[in-house]
């Protein structure tokens, strides 16, 4: 019963000093909370993201993604887009002739400039790909009938469409609908001469690539970029055949056509990622320096207060009090500055993650990628955890090398 009303007494002068001294409580309550903050971003951000590409991959209805290589850049090019996959019309067909694959579709993403009077022109993402299918859904409209029929078994001499499947930011952009008309091109000159009629409006696209889009049939985005020559794709999507394995189908695909690499929806995501290695060590480096400065401001402050009462602690240990004793109120000070800095932290994450999903939202069009759980939660709580251990055991030691005697002199 002692030493319950022992340890009461002891709790309760060390959190006396937390009023007491409120500058020094609440630096390193703010300390702690912006490591935790960042931590709990971090994770969620990455979470979430992981979470929505995979959503993403899963809606797309395809199973494996043939790619020539990097996607490249090309600036000042027609199109902007160096798509490394070579006739992808031929790899279509003989991908289709498999008995393990069900259906094989090329992508290809050019950069068009449109208008909506043939006067003034912004850049939009244009997609070639099919429209048909159950893959793709539409809120207007429907998909591009005759299929691929331009590209006329290589020649590129058969009828054009000229339509397109817009996306809802696209139709708000230039305030335009089904029936309307959009004029497009990989140049100027081209976007003049080809008027396109909307058919249709549908995100499936849009929300693969994070931006406002236009989908026309692939053979009619390479006439209107200049890409007919080379019959270039950025990828090839391919859907197995009912009872098909698809590590199985991946590895067969890959052995037929080594010059090709081909991924699952699971190592497609991954592949992305790691393209964006250097964004994220930078967001870790990010979230590791805010955990230390955490560290080093909260044992700063925790140091601190040892020194400037080393005369009471001195004093208190010459008449008698036990070093076990004063370590339990600093230890005990700087446990209730990390759980206050860990709640706060905490609950700032949570409004920040609906500002950084809005914010998302505007910039890439995906909704709700950062994501927080309660495991995540927990994370930075333990964060908070570990930066009061730390920043309490330096300033336990320093308390410990003190002699009593030569603080009173």
């Amino acid at each position: 019963m002692r030493l319950v009303s022992r340890l009461r007494a002891l709790v309760g002068i060390a959190l006396v000093q937390l009023r007491h001294e409120r500058l020094r409580t609440v630096l390193a309550v703010v300390g702690v909370a912006m490591a935790v903050l960042s931590s709990v971003l971090l994770a969620s951000v990455g979470a979430g993201v992981v979470a929505t590409g995979q959503e993403k991959f899963d809606q797309s209805g395809r199973d494996l993604w043939v790619s020539g290589g990097p996607v490249q850049l090309q600036p000042g090019s027609v199109g902007g887009f160096q798509n490394s996959l070579v006739d992808a019309h031929t790899v279509e067909r003989q991908l289709e002739q498999r008995d393990d694959v069900r259906t094989a579709n090329p992508l290809i993403f050019q950069t068009l400039y449109a208008s909506t009077d043939g006067e003034e022109y912004n850049t939009i993402v244009g997609v070639g790909a099919s429209s048909s299918g159950g893959s793709v859904s539409f809120s207007k409209g429907g998909p591009i009938e005759g299929g691929d029929s331009h590209y006329a078994g290589g020649s590129y001499d058969g009828p054009m469409q000229h339509e397109v499947i817009i996306d809802p930011r696209t139709a708000e952009q230039y305030n335009v609908s089904v029936g309307d008309t959009l004029y497009l091109g990989g140049t100027l000159a081209t976007a003049r001469d080809n008027e396109f009629t909307i058919v249709g409006i549908s995100s499936t696209y849009s929300q693969f690539v994070g931006a406002a889009t236009v989908v026309m049939p692939p053979s009619e985005i390479q006439e209107i970029t200049g890409t007919t020559a080379s019959d270039r794709a950025t990828m090839m999507s391919v859907q197995v055949a009912d009872g098909a394995d698809v590590e199985a189908t991946a590895t067969a695909i890959e052995q037929d056509f080594p010059e090709y690499t081909v991924r699952t929806n699971r190592e497609q995501l991954e592949s992305m990622l790691q393209e964006q290695a250097v964004v994220l060590a930078s967001g870790v480096g990010l979230v590791v320096l805010a955990v230390v400065a955490g560290v080093l401001l909260l044992t700063n402050l925790q140091l601190s207060f040892v020194y400037r009462h080393r005369e009471t602690f001195g004093a208190l240990t010459a008449m008698g009090t036990s070093r076990s004793s004063l370590a339990i109120v600093v230890l005990t000070n700087t446990l209730a500055l990390g759980l206050l800095g860990g709640l706060v932290g905490i609950g700032l994450a949570i409004p920040s993650i609906w500002g950084l999903n809005y914010v998302a939202a505007a910039l890439s069009g995906f909704e709700g990628v950062v994501s927080v759980s309660h495991r995540i939660l927990a994370g930075g709580f333990a964060v908070s955890l570990a930066v009061s251990l730390v920043g309490g055991l330096a300033a336990t030691l320093y308390l410990s090398r003190l002699r009593p005697l030569e603080q009173l002199r």
